[in-house]
């Protein structure tokens, strides 16, 4: 993992940098190359990037959901089923 000083803030990235960096994370993890504090330092990073990532996910499924509420036509009182069958 780069220098800490080089790190940007994750509220900083856009998503697809933080998905970029979270797949080198995964990578580097995966190949057990790091030393004990490096792959700690770096699994840090990686639980804090996939939980804003989940987050700006989250964020973006509710504004669609929104966005085809308003889409969607309103039923009229007629075609409405009131019945309690």
């Amino acid at each position: 993992m780069s220098d800490a000083l080089d790190v940007k803030p994750v509220e900083e990235l856009s998503f697809r940098e933080a998905m970029a960096e979270l797949d080198g994370i995964v990578g580097v993890l995966e190949s057990n190359t790091l030393e004990l504090e490096d792959s700690l330092a770096s699994y840090e990073r990686g639980v804090a990037l996939l939980r804003a990532l989940q987050g700006r996910l989250a964020e973006a499924q509710q504004k669609v959901d929104v966005l085809m509420g308003e889409l969607a036509p309103e039923a009229d009182d007629e075609a409405r089923d009131t019945s309690l069958s």
